[in-house]
């Protein structure tokens, strides 16, 4: 792994923990096959779907997230609305793999995803089929382009969500937000809408089972969550950040990231050995390292979202 990429120091064995009751072992197989079915559906319905008109392709897009999440026992609850359509980047807080189906489940996205899932077991044929732009985070030189991508996408008309953490963190504490993807909203001239992702118990307490962290395997983390009971989640849709209000792509990225964090409700005081992460600037977030010659994580939308709850039986 290049040194430049961002890290966290949460661990599944400091995080991911659940606390709270669980299911049993057949119960938890049943979960697992349900969303195991949904998957396979989506890769045979991903091309037929692709097809639809915006509306109806938006609607069947968030009903199959909102299935894929549920069929782990997880509700979801949606705050806000998106506002009216058009291109915008929208940046959330990153947790799991689940953040992905749950932001589609308000949203129904495209993502921008490290190109790693293209080799992931069932989901990586997913996401390809479902337009996923990957990016090799290993090669600096490669973000130029992928600004490009997310920008031309914007310009199309597309909402782009972004993970600009670039690093899974456990939700108790967050890492800073990266400057790279934000040079797109300034070139496309778009808004900038933020996004707080929440997992919690029943108690309303941070939920450790969805936090895929660390070295976490993809299995271990599938196995814990359908374990886990009573973890609902929840989506944040913030105010949005207008075109021209930041003229330099570290002041957006700064202000996205004021904006999720002050949403969070009060939390108890992160994990022995979390500390936070310093605010440093890598080597993607200096302005040499990426930015294309005159002027980076993860998804594209365009569906209203008023406050709801969704939730699949399981």
């Amino acid at each position: 792994m290049s040194v430049w990429l961002p890290t966290s120091p949460c661990t599944p064995e400091a995080c991911a923990g659940h606390e709270g009751s669980t299911a049993s072992v057949p119960h938890a197989l049943l979960r697992l096959a349900a969303a195991v079915a949904l998957i396979l559906l989506g890769i045979l319905g991903a091309p037929p779907v692709r097809l639809l008109p915006a509306g109806p392709r938006h609607r069947v897009v968030r009903a199959w997230s909102a299935a894929l999440v549920g069929a782990f026992g997880i509700r979801i609850t949606v705050h806000g609305s998106p506002g009216p359509g058009g291109g915008r980047l929208l940046v959330a807080n990153h947790i799991s793999w689940l953040d992905i189906p749950l932001v589609a489940a308000a949203l129904p996205c495209r993502m921008l995803a490290k190109s790693d899932i293209r080799a992931w077991p069932v989901l990586g044929r997913l996401a390809g089929r479902a337009g996923t732009l990957f990016i090799e985070r290993d090669r600096i030189r490669a973000l130029p382009a992928t600004v490009e991508a997310i920008t031309g996408a914007l310009l199309a008309g597309d909402r782009v969500t972004v993970f600009p953490e670039g690093s899974t963190w456990c939700g108790r504490a967050r890492g800073t937000f990266r400057r790279a993807a934000f040079q797109s909203a300034l070139d496309a001239r778009v808004p900038v809408q933020p996004l707080r992702l929440t997992y919690l118990r029943a108690d309303g307490h941070p939920a450790g089972a969805p936090a895929f962290v660390g070295d976490d395997p993809l299995t271990a983390s599938l196995w814990r969550i359908a374990r886990a009971r009573g973890v609902r989640a929840e989506i944040s849709l913030l105010p949005r950040i207008p075109p021209g209000r930041y003229a330099h792509r570290r002041d957006l990225a700064a202000a996205a990231q004021r904006a999720v964090a002050g949403l969070t409700p009060t939390t108890p005081d992160p994990l022995p050995g979390i500390p936070a992460q310093p605010a440093t600037p890598s080597a993607t977030d200096r302005d040499s390292a990426n930015r294309p010659a005159a002027s980076v994580h993860h998804w594209v939308s365009s569906s209203p979202a008023a406050a709801s709850s969704l939730r699949t039986p399981s």
